[in-house]
C-alpha cells in the first residue's frame, strides 16, 4: 500500500479510475439512478486505489499520448458495461413476448432503476433476474470482471481491433441473448397459443359467446398459472444468462486485448 504515496502513480491511478467510472456508468445494479452517484464515485475511487496498489503498474511505459490512453480506458469500460448490460436486457425481451400474447402491451411501466418504460412481466422478471444476481454474489463478479480487464486489456496498450472477429462476437452475442429470451417465453407463449387456438374454435362452433370478453381474462389467468408452475425454470434460465454475461465479457476483452 506504500505504492498509492508515490505520486508518479497519480497518472496510472487515473487511468484505472476512468475505467471503472466508465464501467459503473453503464453495467447492471451499479448503473442505476437509485444508486447514488456520490456511491458510485466513492466505490470508483477506492476501487481504483486498491486496484493501483495490486497491480503490477509501476513499470508501465506510454508508447502513445496519455489523452489517446486516456480516451481508450473510457471506451474499454463502456464496452464492458454496455455488453453486460446488453446480455441482461434478455430478460426485459421475454417480458415483451409475455405482455404482447397476455394483452399487457399497452400497460408498460417505467422502470424506477433507469427511467425507461418496460414490460410488466418483463420488469418482473428483471428484478427476480437482479435478486438471484445479488443473492450469488455475481456483484462481486463483476467487479472481479473489471480487474481482470486490467490483466487482459494493459492500460499502456492500445486497443487492437479485428473488425471481422468483433462483428462476428456481437452477431453470436445477439443470437445468445435472443435464444435465451426465447426459452424464458416459450413456456407462456406456447400456453397462450393453446388458448387462442381453444378460443378460435370456440367462436366456431358456439357463436353465440363473445370471445373477446372471455378471452382475455383467461389469457392472463391462465399466464399466472404458468408463471408460476414455471418460477424453477426462470431461475436456471438466470442463472444460464448471466453465466453467458461473465463469459462474453471475458471473450470480449480477449478480443479488444489481442489475446
Amino acid at each position: 500500500m506504500l505504492e498509492l504515496l508515490n505520486l508518479s502513480l497519480f497518472p496510472v491511478f487515473l487511468l484505472v479510475l476512468v475505467r471503472i467510472l466508465a464501467f459503473f456508468i453503464v453495467t447492471p445494479l451499479f448503473s442505476y439512478r437509485t444508486v447514488p452517484t456520490l456511491f458510485k464515485i466513492g466505490m470508483s475511487f477506492f476501487l481504483a486505489l486498491v486496484f493501483t496498489a495490486t497491480l503490477p503498474l509501476t513499470s508501465l511505459v506510454f508508447e502513445e499520448p496519455y489523452i489517446i490512453i486516456f480516451l481508450k480506458e473510457i471506451v474499454v469500460g463502456l464496452m464492458l458495461g454496455w455488453l453486460s448490460y446488453m446480455v441482461v436486457s434478455a430478460v426485459q425481451i421475454a417480458g415483451g413476448f409475455i405482455d404482447f400474447q397476455m394483452g399487457f402491451a399497452i400497460a408498460n411501466v417505467v422502470d424506477p432503476q433507469t427511467g425507461a418504460q418496460s414490460p410488466i412481466i418483463g420488469q418482473y422478471f428483471y428484478m427476480i433476474s437482479l435478486l438471484f444476481l445479488l443473492s450469488v454474489d455475481g456483484h462481486h463478479l463483476l467487479i472481479d470482471g473489471i480487474y481482470g480487464s486490467f490483466q487482459v486489456v494493459p492500460i499502456d496498450k492500445l486497443i487492437t481491433f479485428n473488425q471481422e472477429s468483433i462483428v462476428t462476437f456481437i452477431i453470436q452475442t445477439f443470437s445468445q441473448m435472443f435464444i435465451i429470451a426465447f426459452q424464458i417465453a416459450i413456456p407462456i407463449v406456447g400456453c397462450l397459443f393453446l388458448v387462442d387456438l381453444a378460443l378460435g374454435i370456440i367462436a366456431r362452433t358456439v357463436p353465440q359467446l363473445n370471445v373477446f370478453v372471455v378471452g382475455l381474462p383467461l389469457k392472463i389467468f391462465v399466464s399466472f398459472i404458468v408463471l408460476f408452475l414455471f418460477m424453477a425454470l426462470y431461475i436456471s434460465l438466470s442463472k444460464k444468462l448471466f453465466q453467458t454475461m461473465f463469459e462474453t465479457l471475458h471473450g470480449l476483452m480477449q478480443l479488444i486485448g489481442g489475446a
